[in-house]
Parts: structure tokens; sequence; C-alpha cells
């Protein structure tokens, strides 16, 4: 609810202890400074740690003995923080000869960590971090524009092993569809099990991505199997996009505590007992032992908290298996399927993890990018494709009509029509917290999404309008750049400029891509504003885009976007209402294009005018 008032302490904590984390614990003086901290401190003393009763004495001895030094302390950690982290442009751009540079430098990088083996790009825990695949993908495509074939193809070979050991793994939950939050292991296996909207929507929008640029049907049917599961678990009756589901449960109705994945995971016995005949196939495709089967990696279950239990993975191809039982791929995967159902419907009477069901505005804005962007790329999977559960095979339209009513609802219900403000959460009601950078900068890319997705010009009017206003509230003009918070609550000590792109974006990094969009669609005056905002924006970060460009992938890419002489500009004409028009729509994304505009005729004598 508060990422202003969480980023100033763990800034705190971070740049004292050399690493953050969360619990976080950090001591307050009365005018909210800090004085000490720390992440998780044990109830006991314990391994040479410091319990968190003798942490508490410490302090208050501190506190007793040493109060005007502590605050002292405090004050001059507070200013220094905000001399660090309020960065200036030295220049007024970055030179396309330079800027053209960070993706390679990005992408070497990332490709010396690359695992070959289990896919992604370090080691365990292993995390989806969906701009890694990103900047790959893009740099793909200019292999591809340069004709360096072979280059284009090493790097795809990394994005699909990687996305496909992902979706083999159980980081991904084969059942109910959707990802959980990481993997403890190098092997994409056993996972923590809690679920994030974040994830989900940019997880699915890089599935969508490699779909279009290789058109196996895989990737689009994983792409699927998120936006299905967020359909079925995770959206309001009034369409809002609920933020997370826990990772820990109850194993059964009345359990004295809860515990990791009890929701998720399997004895053998049970799936005997739910699938029958069928379970020895599932067993054996699923990697399902009676002794459990987290033992692929010593990190997998290193305190035996998994002894007997399974967690479903994948370790032989579909097609392979089939062949062993004698059956079409076909009739094997529909097996599978109708035992996924029949161990869903099992597993939907078990206690369910907790929903967080408040509505964030920039998790709900990576969701909607996603629903928008499947309603024309999965037009282009071949007529008779079969589907198997939990992916549901609903017409690619339904995904538009979840996008379009989740920016209605955050239109009616987190949205200051009087102010043009945004807040940046709602349960029961909207939180008093403001909108941040990030709430305005991925919604933004949402309403372009759906724009150019979906054809409706109010949502670019809309988008137009936020971007005047995260403008007022959040740029730095004259250093350049965007603040985190509006500035505007004496109580969050620490303004932020934002760079690095992790699980999620940076409000930056999205800003940034923003603006190359918009230019693309408006008059030269106009375009040239937006311009000359992200030129101002890298020439902040230039120093970490040089040196530690793998931090910011995102904001690589729209350097590079900047430096492209003219986007690709495809304008539709006629009736929008006909077959023929949207057949035309679904054609324009059928490749893969991240320097490409989609408007159409309507859209552009509007787009003069405004």
């Amino acid at each position: 609810e508060r990422p202003d008032v969480d980023k100033v302490y763990m800034t705190y904590v971070s740049a004292l202890y050399g690493g953050g984390g969360w619990p976080l614990t950090v001591f307050l003086s009365p005018n909210l400074k800090p004085l000490m901290g720390g992440t998780y401190f044990p109830p006991d003393d314990k391994y040479g740690r410091p319990g968190f009763k003798t942490i508490l004495r410490k302090v208050k001895e501190a506190w007793d003995t040493k109060r005007d030094a502590l605050e002292k302390s405090g004050n001059v950690v507070i200013e220094q923080l905000r001399d660090a982290l309020s960065a200036k442009a030295n220049f007024q751009d970055v030179p396309n000869d330079v800027a053209v540079l960070y993706v390679d430098q990005c992408v070497e990088k990332l490709a010396s960590s690359y695992d070959p083996k289990f896919g992604g790009f370090g080691s365990a825990p292993k995390f989806p971090r969906p701009v890694e695949d990103c900047i790959m993908l893009y740099k793909f495509r200019k292999h591809m524009e340069a004709r360096q074939e072979s280059e284009a193809q090493n790097i795809m070979k990394m994005v699909t092993h990687t996305l496909q050991c992902m979706a083999r793994g159980g980081v991904h939950d084969h059942v109910g569809g959707g990802f959980h939050r990481y993997s403890v292991d190098e092997c994409w296996h056993v996972p923590h099990f809690e679920k994030m909207l974040y994830d989900q929507g940019q997880i699915a929008n890089v599935y969508l991505d490699t779909y279009v640029i290789t058109g196996d049907e895989y990737y689009s049917s994983v792409a699927r199997d998120i936006l299905d599961y967020l359909r079925r678990d995770m959206i309001g009756e009034d369409g809002e996009i609920f933020s997370a589901e826990d990772a820990d449960s109850a194993e059964y109705e009345g359990a004295p505590r809860k515990k990791e994945g009890s929701f998720y995971v399997w004895t053998s016995q049970e799936i005997e007992d739910t699938l029958g005949e069928n379970a020895e196939l599932f067993k054996n495709h699923y990697y399902v032992k009676s002794s459990g089967n987290c033992d692929l990696s010593g990190m997998s279950d290193p305190h035996n908290e998994f002894s007997g239990k399974n967690v479903l993975i994948e370790r032989k191809p579909g097609s392979l298996m089939a062949s062993k039982y004698g059956k079409s791929v076909d009739e094997y995967y529909g097996i599978l399927g109708e035992c996924r159902q029949k161990l869903f419907d099992v597993r939907s009477k078990r206690p369910r993890p907790h929903l967080d069901d408040k509505v964030i505005v920039s998790w709900n804005g990576l969701a909607i990018s996603a629903f928008a962007r499947a309603s024309q790329i999965l037009k282009s999977g071949p007529p008779g494709t079969k589907f198997y559960f939990p992916v549901a095979g609903c017409d690619p339209v339904e995904y538009l009509q979840v996008a379009e009513k989740a920016a209605n609802f955050i239109k009616e219900k987190l949205y200051d029509a009087s102010s043009k403000r945004l807040h940046h959460s709602y349960r029961n009601g909207p939180a008093k917290a403001p909108g941040f950078l990030d709430d305005y900068a991925f919604l933004i890319n949402a309403l372009l999404d759906l724009y150019e997705y979906g054809g409706k010009i109010e949502w670019l009017l809309w988008a137009v309008e936020l971007q005047v206003i995260q403008d007022e509230l959040f740029l730095d003009k004259q250093g350049g750049g965007y603040f985190n918070t509006p500035g505007e609550d004496p109580s969050v000590l620490l303004r932020v400029k934002e760079d690095y792109d992790g699980a999620e974006p940076s409000g930056n990094s999205m800003a940034a891509i923003n603006m190359v969009r918009l230019s693309s669609i408006f008059d030269a005056a106009k375009s040239e504003g937006y311009k000359r905002n992200v030129e101002h924006l890298l020439a902040v970060f230039e120093t970490r885009l040089k040196e530690l460009g793998i931090a910011l992938p995102l904001m690589c890419c729209a350097a590079d976007m900047l430096t492209v002489p003219s986007r690709k500009q495809v304008v539709l004409v006629g009736n929008k209402a006909s077959p023929e028009f949207q057949d035309m729509v679904a054609a324009a994304f059928s490749s893969y294009d991240p320097n490409r505009t989609v408007s159409d005729e309507l859209s552009g004598c509007i787009i003069c005018l405004t």
C-alpha cells in the first residue's frame, strides 16, 4: 500500500548494511528519521545473531543514553541519501552512437550468466525477471534486421529454452495456471508458492511475444494459461484485478498453523485415489514419487519440509511420453488435461491461500497490457486448435473485454476526474496513498496497448491526459527524469529517481518507452516535447546505463528506440465493425516489432486536432 514509505527505509538499510529484504525492521525517532535497522531478526539469540528481544533492549539502552547522537546520525544519513538519490543530468541528452551500445552491453552481460542446462540468467534462487527476456527479444529483432541470423537464433535459443524450463517446472502451477514467485533451486522446480499479479502480466507478455516470433502454439498456450488463471481466480465483480495469493495455507480445515505450499503439493496416494487408471501415466509425466519428488537439487528442500510430497514438474517432452504409452499426442494431452481438471476439483476443496484482494493501479496496468495484446496476437492461431485444462480456449476477443473492464474500474474508482489524479490502491474504497510514478507509467503503457490493440480513441486521450499529470507531479524539469513520489507528503523523507528494472520495471524505464510511443503518434511540436523529456531522462541515468546496463534492461531498450530514425507506422482504414477490418488489425500484430505503432484512420484525424 505504501511503496514510498518502504522505499525510504529499505534504502537506508541497504545503504548501511549492504543489502535489504523483507521483513524490514527499522527503528525511527519521533520525527521519523531512521536510527538503526535490519531485515529478519529471530525471536531469540541464535547462530550468533541477536534475537529481536535483545535488539529491543539494545535500542532502548541506546535511546536512553545516546539519544542526541542517534538523532544526529539519522539526520546525516537521510541528507546523504537525499543528495545521492536526487540524480541530475549533466547534459540534455545521450549521443546516439553511445545509446545504441547499451542494448549490446546488457545482452552480452546477460548471455554470460545464462544457464544452458536449466535456462534463465544467473543461479538459484531463480526469479522470473521478464525484462531480461524483453531485451533479449529486442536484440533478436535487431540482429534479424541486420541479417545476422546466426546471432539472432543464438539469442532466441536462450529465451525459448528459459521459457520452456519455466513452464515445465514447478514454478508454474500446472493444475490451476499462472506462475509462482520464484524457484528456490536452479531447475525451476520447488517454488516460493506466492502468486503475484505483476509477475502474471509481464510473463504472459513475454510468452505472447515469443509466440509471435516462433509461431509455436506452446507459447500461446502458456500465455492463455496465465490469463485464464487471472480470469478465474483474481478478478472481482466489477472487473478489478486483485494483487496476490499467499504461499501459505492450512493443510486441512482447523489446522493450527499454515504451511508453505500446502494448497499446491500432492502425495502419490492422493493422485492415485483421484485419477484411478490414469494415475500411473500422470505420475510418470509429472515425476511423482511415493517418497516425494523434491530431490532434483540440494537446494530444493534442504529442511525436508516436503518429505513425501510432490511438486509437479515435466521432465520429458509430452511427445516422447505419448509415444511410450502408444498414444497420439492429442490423445495423451487430452488425458493429462482431464487429470488436471480432476485434481483441480479436489484441490478446490482444500483451505485456500489468503487472497490479497486490494487493487493496485500499477499492477493492474501490467495485466491490462497482457490482456489487450492477447486479444489480437492470439487470433493468429490456426483454426481447430485444441486446448487442455486449465486453458479455457476462449475467443481472444474476451481478453479485450477483461482489459477494458479493468481499465474502466480504475477510471471509475481510482481516478479523480476533477484533479485528474490517480489513487494508488483500492480496497473497500480508495486508499489514502496518492498514485505514484509506477501507477501513472504502467497505466499509460496499458492504455496505449488498449488503444493500439483495441482501437478506441478514448484510451489514447486518457493516456495523454495522464502523461500531462505525471509530468506535473513527478518530472524534475531542471535535473531530468522522474521522482517516484509527488513530494507532497513531508513524512516521506526521500524522493527517489528509480532506475532498477527488477521484478517490475522501473517507472522511469516505462515512462521513457511510453513517451517514445507517444512521440510517434502526435504531430511535430508535441512529438518533440516527448522526445526531449526522454533524452533528458536518459542523460540522468547515463552512468548507470553505461556501467551497469544489466540492471536497466528496459531503459536500455528505450535508449535504442529513441535512436530509431522513424518508428514504423501502420494506419488501418475501413469499417471497424467489419470482419475484414478486424482481420487487418490481427495481421498488423502478427509479427514482432517493438518499434511499430498501429492506429486507424479516424484516430489519425483526432490526433491532428489534439
